[in-house]
């Protein structure tokens, strides 16, 4: 970590352990019952009398808007701190929660749900975390950290799924979100409280402002291949996340359980899948390492598309697509601050992460839209196919050297 991201000051910032285990276990409630929300589709259209195509708009509004509101979290982390951020991304969260429970009018469910639970997720997910990860360790262990924190989500992902569903089964629905908003504020709260870092003094010398930094990045073509390749990332992971429970059914599974246990097999692998991409980030290229990853999901796709559909297919299919499935994020956070350096972290990611978004929006949306049209999922299936394939090429091409700035070359 040079001078030039950031100054020693006397007071002590937490360490390594503490920032992976509190950070951690906020990604671990965040991420996991974000997963879960495909579960509500259902029961909350049934409720309701809606068409899947206006939960999937609410999704796909969450999602948006998460990667709108994260660009800004992550300028207000990088220069207040984490913990105050996460502290509001909780009570959006919980108030999310309960906007979910108690909204039965189609328009003011959507944006609501955007609003709330993408505000939350800005504030207590992967790109909120990354600038004191970043920070905090030390440059040769900086991509297995940035693993770690990734691997948090998967965990989360594998140990809420049950747990949702069996609160929607025992509690209902309603009650079920409930339960939720209360166990989010409980336990995000005091994990925020141990990510306080000290105040930052500024070094000596020319300092790049939030504006310069900004235009910087996009005026670096590597910065923009990142990006056009986390636009993929986010169509495939939402749309399979959220329709994965309908389509099962729709293709003669009917057991709901068996989508639990796959998108919990998803979260069990991708333990492994992210913790292992992180561990590789620190030995070889990790653009290389991006494009083999998207390739890899969609053969994987491919062969779950071609084979005989059953539980055992299902479950195969999500052990497989699980070591992929955010191994995406530690390699993605590595390159960014690998070239442009830890001082605007946070905010570089949540422009990239905003593509991912955007593509999460796109995806989740298009699912329900051409269901509704069509009655069938096969047409996305196609489009997720093309543009891992994309995904791959456009990431071949990106250099991870740090960025030459004319500041420090005439230093």
């Amino acid at each position: 970590m040079s001078k030039t991201d950031i100054a020693m000051t006397t007071q002590r910032a937490p360490d390594l352990k503490t920032v992976l285990l509190a950070s951690g276990i906020v990604i671990t409630l965040s991420m996991g019952v974000r997963h879960g929300f495909g579960f509500w589709m259902q029961p909350i259209s049934q409720q309701h009398g809606w068409t899947r195509e206006t939960f999937s708009m609410a999704m796909a509004m969450q999602n948006l808007m998460w990667g709108v509101f994260g660009p800004l979290a992550g300028m207000v982390i990088d220069k207040v701190g984490t913990t105050k951020m996460m502290i509001l991304g909780a009570f959006l969260y919980a108030a999310g929660l309960l906007w979910m429970a108690l909204i039965d009018q189609p328009v003011l469910f959507i944006v609501g749900t955007g609003i709330l639970i993408g505000g939350a997720l800005a504030c207590t997910s992967f790109g909120a975390v990354s600038g004191i990860i970043g920070r905090t360790a030390p440059l040769e262990k900086r991509s297995w950290a940035f693993g770690i924190s990734s691997a948090a989500g998967s965990f989360g992902q594998f140990v809420m799924m049950p747990i949702e569903q069996q609160l929607i089964d025992r509690a209902g629905w309603q009650n079920a979100f409930y339960v939720l908003a209360a166990l989010v504020v409980l336990l995000m709260v005091p994990m925020a409280m141990k990510l306080r870092e000290p105040a930052l003094e500024q070094v000596t010398g020319p300092q790049q402002s939030i504006s310069e930094a900004i235009r910087e990045a996009f005026a670096y073509k590597p910065f923009l291949l990142l990006v056009a390749g986390y636009f993929v990332c986010g169509f495939q992971l939402v749309f399979i996340g959220v329709h994965m429970p309908a389509y099962l059914k729709d293709k003669g599974i009917m057991d709901p359980s068996v989508a639990v246990y796959a998108l919990a097999l998803i979260g069990l692998f991708n333990i492994f899948g992210s913790y292992y991409a992180g561990k590789l980030g620190g030995m070889f290229p990790k653009p290389y390492l991006l494009s083999g990853i998207y390739l890899a999901r969609s053969l994987v796709i491919a062969l779950f598309l071609l084979a005989p559909l059953s539980p055992y297919s299902v479950y195969l299919f999500a052990a497989a697509l699980g070591l992929l499935w955010l191994s995406t994020v530690p390699l993605t956070n590595g390159v960014i601050a690998g070239i442009f350096g830890v001082k605007y972290l946070s905010m570089l990611s949540g422009f990239v992460f905003f593509s991912h978004q955007v593509g999460s929006f796109i995806g989740v949306w298009l699912g329900g839209y051409i269901y509704t049209k069509t009655g069938s999922y096969n047409m996305v299936w196609g489009i997720v196919l093309g543009l891992g394939i994309f995904a791959a090429l456009v990431n071949l091409p990106i250099s991870e050297k740090p960025i030459v700035r004319a500041s420090e070359a005439a230093a």
